[in-house]
C-alpha cells in the first residue's frame, strides 16, 4: 500500500497534542480588531482543542 501524504496547509494549522488531540487557533484575530471587544479578542488570541466532530476529517489530512 502507498504511503500517505500530509496535507501541509492543514499541518500549517493544527498540531498534535502530547497526549494525540488535535490543537489550532481562534479565527477572527488578524485584523479589524477595534471593533472588538478586550475580552473576546484575549479568549480569540489562545489556542483551542479541535471538535470531535472535525476529528475524523482531520486525520485523513494528518496521517502522521
Amino acid at each position: 500500500m502507498p504511503k500517505r501524504k500530509t496535507n501541509r496547509s492543514a499541518a500549517k494549522r493544527i498540531k498534535r497534542t502530547g497526549t494525540g488531540k488535535l490543537k489550532r487557533q481562534h479565527s477572527m484575530h488578524s485584523h479589524i480588531l477595534t471593533k472588538k471587544p478586550a475580552k473576546r479578542k484575549r479568549r480569540i488570541r489562545k489556542s483551542t482543542i479541535v471538535d470531535s466532530r472535525n476529528v475524523r476529517k482531520l486525520e485523513v489530512l494528518l496521517p502522521y
